[in-house]
C-alpha cells in the first residue's frame, strides 16, 4: 500500500517558479511519476522518475523548464517548475507505479494516485 500527497501548488505568473512535491508512504521499490489535467483536457503525464532517481522522462512540452527528483531518505519526489507558461495550468497528480522500479509516461501503468494539487499560471 502507497499513500501519496502532493503539495506545494498554487496561484503563478508567466515566468514565475514552484515546486510541488509528492511524500510517499510505504515501503516499495517503485517507480514515480508527475500527470497533470487542464479542465478541459484529459489527464496527461508530465514527467516520471526511477526508484533510484535516475533516468527522467519528460513530455517535449516541459523539457529544459521542468525538473523532477527525487529524494530517498524522505522518499519525496519533487517537480521543480521554472519559466511557467500558462499551459501549465492544471491539477497536478504524483503516481507510484509498484510494478517496476522505473517510471514511465503510461498512466495505466500506476496503480496508486495522490489527489493532486492545484497550479495556475496567469499570463
Amino acid at each position: 500500500q502507497v499513500q501519496l500527497v502532493e503539495s506545494g501548488g498554487g496561484s503563478a505568473h508567466a515566468g514565475d517558479s514552484l515546486r510541488l512535491s509528492c511524500k510517499a508512504s510505504g515501503a516499495g521499490r517503485y517507480g514515480m511519476g508527475w500527470f497533470r489535467q487542464a479542465s478541459v483536457k484529459e489527464r496527461e503525464f508530465v514527467a516520471s522518475i526511477s526508484f533510484i532517481g535516475g533516468s527522467p522522462v519528460y513530455v517535449p512540452s516541459v523539457k529544459g523548464r521542468l525538473n523532477i527528483s527525487r529524494e530517498k531518505p524522505s522518499n519525496t519526489m519533487f517537480l521543480q517548475m521554472n519559466d511557467m507558461k500558462t499551459e501549465d495550468t492544471g491539477d497536478y497528480y504524483c503516481a507510484a507505479n509498484t510494478s517496476q522500479i522505473m517510471g514511465g509516461p503510461e498512466a495505466d501503468e500506476y496503480d496508486y494516485w495522490g489527489k493532486g494539487t492545484r497550479v495556475t499560471v496567469s499570463s
